[in-house]
């Protein structure tokens, strides 16, 4: 169940935090949307992304973020 907290937060505001956020290290995910069929929802769609890209992500999580 989702908290009030995360009802609050904007998906819009989101996906530009993780773009921006992904940005700084490199990785762009070019169908990183908000979902338009479930705005209740406040889905955050990340699209599909080519094997290296998605190796360059764990990457960065791995790394916390620190190139």
């Amino acid at each position: 169940m989702a908290t009030k907290e995360q009802q609050d937060i904007d998906p819009f505001v989101a996906t530009e935090s993780l773009r921006a956020a992904l940005a700084e290290v490199g990785i762009v995910l070019p169908s990183l949307r908000v979902d338009p069929a479930s705005p209740a929802l406040r889905l955050v769609e990340l699209g599909r992304v080519r094997a290296d890209v998605a190796a360059r992500l764990a990457e960065a999580l791995q790394r916390g973020g620190r190139e």
